[in-house]
């Protein structure tokens, strides 16, 4: 090969790359892979539980009679109606065997599912055993937007053992 070198080296590479031709593009662009729905609703859920429930918050819960909340906005006769029974819980979810990190995701599913299914009241068995979630729970639900009330069960929906949960579903049409 017979090369000729000049001051600024540009005929010198022109000579070097004559006759070599460039690489043809094969068009892949390394996307991170498509999620399924079902993955995309975990991640929510569990954002949702991580951002909305702090062990470190302690609201003011009753010490004596039975646990019972309410946001300000929401007028007392909707905790008495949770005591008395009048709302009828749609969807419940056991706690028995969770663990604290579990609970916590079970829970932010279930208001989330409440939300989007329309449900008003929902009911969430924490059992006795040890009382780790029964003191939990509802420091967890006390922190959450879209919780309006929340009120120990009726002895036929599990007693002390369970709450009530009145959701706030937003403006969509509702039934009692």
């Amino acid at each position: 090969m017979n090369i000729k070198y000049d001051k600024d080296g540009l005929t010198e590479f022109q000579q070097l790359v004559e006759g070599i031709t460039p690489f043809s593009q094969d068009k892949r662009h390394f996307k991170p892979p498509v999620k399924s729905r079902k993955q995309l609703i975990e991640k929510e859920v569990h954002n949702q539980a991580d951002s909305y429930f702090s062990d470190i918050y302690q609201p003011l819960l009753p010490i004596t009679g039975p646990m019972r909340w309410r946001r300000e906005d929401v007028n007392t006769m909707e905790l008495k109606r949770l005591r008395r029974g009048d709302y009828i819980p749609e969807l419940l979810l056991d706690l028995h065997g969770y663990r604290q990190t579990e609970a916590k995701l079970e829970l932010a599913a279930l208001i989330q599912a409440c939300v989007q299914e329309c449900q008003l009241c929902c009911s969430v068995m924490h059992g006795h055993g040890t009382g780790i979630l029964k003191q939990q729970v509802p420091l967890w639900l006390a922190q959450h937007p879209q919780v309006k009330a929340f009120h120990q069960a009726p002895r036929e929906w599990g007693g002390d053992a369970a709450l009530l949960i009145l959701v706030d579903i937003g403006d969509q049409p509702h039934r009692r």
